[in-house]
């Protein structure tokens, strides 16, 4: 199904539960969850919705967590939900239990952008890339990805899961978009392998052992793995590869937390 990106708009999915309270960055910021850890003043969470808020391409916004408690204790992010600019409901048990039951609540021909919480520097600049390029393929499915030289060149240092294809090391984004009704059916696939995301080699052995082989060797291309899964789900997948850095930094880890933090005082000092 091909979308005019000029005139069609995408749903906006924002992930904000938390896959354990246990977790270093809570603990570290004394936050009451991941997605309410505050970066100069702003929780992490409001800066994504504040993204694509102001993105072009994005119609309506749906935030999926944290708990309602959790959100009352910033007074923005309430009184965006309190209008209705923001929708609001309760997390899934995981990650992709959130996406699948936020994507059920919308109508079948609605196209859904799903993002995560932990995405502070997204920008309205990567949204609309993302969403327009997303809403112009033909596909059911998008995923998006940065090359990792620009990614390890504007972050040195960083630690990031990286996909090595023959074609070139992608690092993901935490962007996707299900165009289709027939695209969330890889909601249920993505619940398969969720504890598995941070490994490529168990991904890419859903694909079959020749796949895994040829992926060690250097040989399997970005364009022909996303063919073969496109195969196996009987679904049309194409990835978006996004020229921003910063469209591949997640906070993940208490390093992330001070890289982000440094990249945020440095956008700050360069706008003075």
């Amino acid at each position: 199904m091909h979308l005019d990106p000029e005139t069609h708009r995408i749903t906006a999915i924002v992930l904000a539960g938390d896959r354990t309270k246990a977790d270093s960055l809570i603990n570290h910021t004394k936050a009451g969850s991941k997605a309410m850890i505050d970066l100069d003043g702003t929780p992490m969470v409001r800066r994504v919705l504040n993204s694509l808020r102001l993105a072009k391409v994005v119609k309506t916004i749906c935030l999926a967590g944290p708990e309602a408690s959790e959100v009352a204790t910033d007074a923005a992010l309430q009184q965006w939900i309190d209008d209705g600019e923001i929708s609001w409901r309760a997390p899934g048990a995981s990650p992709s239990t959130s996406a699948y039951e936020a994507m059920q609540a919308l109508a079948p021909e609605e196209a859904v952008l799903l993002t995560t919480a932990d995405h502070p520097l997204l920008t309205p600049e990567i949204v609309d890339a993302f969403g327009r390029q997303s809403l112009a393929d033909d596909v059911d499915i998008t995923v998006g990805l940065a090359p990792y030289a620009l990614v390890a060149e504007a972050y040195p240092g960083i630690k990031k899961t990286v996909l090595r294809f023959s074609d070139g090391d992608f690092c993901g984004c935490n962007l996707f978009a299900f165009i289709t009704p027939e695209g969330r059916r890889a909601a249920k696939f993505w619940r398969k392998i969720e504890q598995e995301r941070k490994k490529p080699l168990v991904v890419i052995g859903l694909l079959g052992w020749w796949a895994v082989i040829r992926y060690r060797l250097g040989l399997l291309s970005l364009e022909e793995a996303l063919a073969k899964l496109s195969k196996r789900l009987g679904l049309r997948m194409r990835a978006v590869i996004l020229p921003y850095a910063n469209a591949a930094i997640d906070v993940d880890s208490i390093a992330d937390l001070m890289l982000v933090k440094g990249a945020l005082e440095k956008a700050a000092a360069e706008d003075a």
